[in-house]
Parts: C-alpha cells; structure tokens; sequence
C-alpha cells in the first residue's frame, strides 16, 4: 500500500506537500485543480518502469499509446520554467519483508530464516528523485535514493562536474563514482558500479514490484461491442479503457474467481441490471456475446443497447474482484453517468474491496453523493474514518493548492470547503 505521495514542480502543483495515502483515498475539487496530476506522478513512473530493458531514456513523459501523455519535460515542469527541478517521492508498505545484508553475493534478498544479527529486515520503503532539464527536449537525473525508518540505504547524487556518486549508509560503507550514467530515474546498470553487498537490486526490485501492482481506469471508455473476442489470455487488468473488461470476465471462469457472482450482486444493488448472461456466439470461434435483463420479466438485450450507466460501471467492477491482492486501482470519475443512487451504492463497493480484498483504491471525483454515503458508513463504523484520506484541491493564481479533509469518527468534516460542490445556497 502507498502510504505517502509528494512531488514538487509539477504541472500547475509547486509543491503538494507529503500527501498522507490510506486503503481508501479520495481527491475532490473543481475542473482543472490538479487531482489528476497527483495521480499522473505515479502513472509517470509506471510507465517508465514497464519500458523495454534497451529503453534508455531517464523518465517516460509518454506518447499518444501511453496510459499517460505528458509530451516533454518544458511541458510537464511548473510554469514551463525549465530551470526548475521535478522531484517525486514515494513511500509503500511491502507485501512482506525484504531482508538484506548478512554477507550475501550482491543484490541477493536473503531468506527469513536463520536471522543474522547484520541483516536488515524492511517493511516500508521510500523513493525520491530528482530530475532537471539537460537541453532542449532532454533530462537527466540529478539524484535519487531509497530509504527505509532510519537507513539511507542507497542513492546517487551528480556533482558539480556531472558525474555520478554511489552514496550508501554506514551500513554499507561504499562509496564511488558510477562507471556509466544511472539506469532510468530509479537505478544504476548492471556493473556500472562493483560495490560488496550494495542493497540496490532488491530495493530497485521492490520499487518496480509496486509500480506493477499500479492499475489505472480512465473516465472514458470504448465504446460496447455486439461481440467481444476471447481467446483464453489473462490479461491482467481491464486496459485503460475498460476494453479488457470482458476478457477479465471469461478469464475469471478459468481461473475459478467468483468475479460474476460479485459483478452481478452489485449490478443489482445498483438497480441497474436484473441478470447477465456472457455467452458463446454460437458458430463463433471466439465470439461471445454479453445480454442483460434490466427486468427480472424483461427481454434479453445487448450491452449495446442499453444506457451508459451499466457499460460504465462494468469495467469498474470487473477491475475491483479481478486484480489480485494487495493491487492498486487508480480510479479516475468513477461515478460519471450513474444516478445519484448508484453513485451512493458505488461508495459501499469501494468499501468491500478494501475491507475484503486488501486493495487500495486512490479516486477522484465529483460525486457528492459518493461521499456522503462514505461518511455514514463511517459513522455507522462500516470503515474506519483511519482508513479514508479525502482532499479538496483549488487553484490560487494558477497554481494548486490541496487540503485535508478533517474527519471524525461520525463522519463529520470539521473543515468543510467553501464552494465544495458549488454554491447550493445560493442557486
């Protein structure tokens, strides 16, 4: 689980200041406030991590096929001063501990047992970087490190003639200049530096495990089809566009995930749907059809020809009990075309998939609807008001600014926004 997110020069962010992250974390504020830029940070870094092995580039700004397009480093950098510095942190619980040390070849994560007195066992980590411009269109990275409670494990900084330190904790003792330049914004290749039980490939290991366990839902989706072809692969969400959603579906089957009973006790819940059927056309290689009743009595019709509602909660659903354990959803306006009822409902889904499936779910939204169901279940103890993070961001002479909303255990926010959803008072 992410556990804190900052970055500094930032699109229109100067500094958003270490945001504190929990299982269920929420972003509200107008268009054009900047909440979809805290979650572009992460989506960066992803996107980088998941380049080809011969990529050599420090950071993936993306392009028009990736998850996030962020064009270049003058566009992405505050105020387009491309004297500025891009710094990025990241702190995360690990899935289990990473043990290190104990005289071990280099790199290598030792197992539990037997416990030496010199090795380290860590359950969170923290990532920073720091990227500046280096000429038209070009970056470079002026630093980097992981750090775990007290120890500074590993880092690289640049001095004053751009060359590239090692810099470990006394732990470690080694130190050196790097043979070759560091490896994207988050590690050093292979041999570029012979350094005796250097902790780095374990922790670059962990750092590129979490970005892996990332899964991100954009508020469009393509367009429902007559037929979907499924050819027995797994993918391993449901695609940026929730064009994989169908594929989830039929892949849980194999896999004996209950994904169909959960899909359709929401869809019900919701008052969307009555019954689903997701079936082989017949003649079909691998056709398959998706046919729903919205009546119990009703007719059996395609996803095609009923309303936006359903084919944009589907993917949504599909994503929550198809993603493994322990997963990361980035959900993007999950309540956009829902009824104000759904938009509630949709908040109690949320709540099962953290309590029940250990994922976190990181969103933004305008739905006030979806939080106010959030604040009951919270003074009705569903969730505990621990186990939520809600920010309000604004804009304030073009740059963005975030705050905190204080919520006590009966779900009351102490600190409730002028203007939050408008100005209702006034209307």
């Amino acid at each position: 689980m992410i556990t804190e997110l900052s970055a500094q020069n930032f699109k229109s962010w100067k500094n958003t200041g270490q945001l504190q992250l929990a299982p269920l974390t929420g972003f509200f504020g107008a268009n054009s406030s900047g909440k979809t830029s805290i979650f572009q940070t992460l989506l960066m870094l992803k996107q980088t991590a998941e380049r080809p092995p011969d990529w050599n580039g420090v950071i993936d700004f993306g392009d028009e096929e990736s998850v996030v397009n962020l064009c270049s480093f003058n566009e992405v950098i505050h105020r387009h001063q491309s004297s500025l510095s891009l710094d990025i942190s990241v702190s995360w619980q690990l899935p289990e501990k990473l043990i290190i040390g104990g005289g071990s070849p280099p790199g290598q994560v030792l197992p539990r047992t037997p416990r030496s007195s010199n090795h380290l066992e860590i359950g969170a980590l923290s990532f920073s970087t720091t990227i500046v411009g280096a000429g038209t269109d070009s970056v470079a990275v002026d630093g980097f490190s992981y750090i775990s409670d007290e120890y500074e494990f590993f880092g690289i900084v640049r001095d004053s003639d751009s060359q590239y330190k090692l810099v470990c904790s006394p732990n470690y003792r080694a130190q050196g200049v790097l043979s070759s330049f560091p490896f994207r914004c988050y590690g050093i290749r292979d041999g570029s530096a012979k350094v005796p039980d250097t902790p780095f490939l374990p922790l670059e290991r962990a750092f590129k495990s979490l970005l892996s366990r990332i899964h991100y839902l954009s508020p469009l989706r393509e367009p429902p089809r007559h037929h979907y072809i499924y050819g027995g692969e797994h993918p391993k969400g449901v695609g940026q566009y929730g064009e994989k959603a169908i594929s989830a579906l039929l892949s849980g089957r194999i896999q004996l995930l209950s994904i169909d009973e959960q899909i359709l006790k929401w869809l019900q819940r919701l008052d969307l749907i009555d019954s689903y059927h997701l079936r082989a056309v017949p003649d079909g290689e691998k056709d398959y059809e998706f046919r729903l009743k919205k009546y119990k009595d009703g007719p059996e019709v395609r996803l095609t020809d009923i309303g936006l509602g359903v084919f944009q909660i589907l993917p949504t659903l599909a994503l929550c009990y198809y993603v493994p354990e322990g997963s990361i959803l980035i959900l993007e306006q999950p309540a956009a075309y829902l009824h104000p009822k759904a938009q509630a409902d949709l908040a109690d889904v949320l709540i099962d998939v953290v309590k029940n499936r250990n994922i976190q779910i990181i969103l933004e939204t305008h739905s006030e609807h979806l939080l106010q169901r959030l604040q009951r279940r919270i003074a009705e103890e569903e969730i505990s008001a621990t186990d939520t993070a809600l920010y309000f961001c604004q804009v304030n002479d073009s740059t963005s600014e975030i705050e905190r909303l204080n919520m006590d255990e009966h779900g009351n926010i102490t600190n409730w926004p002028q203007d939050f959803f408008g100005d209702e008072v006034g209307d």
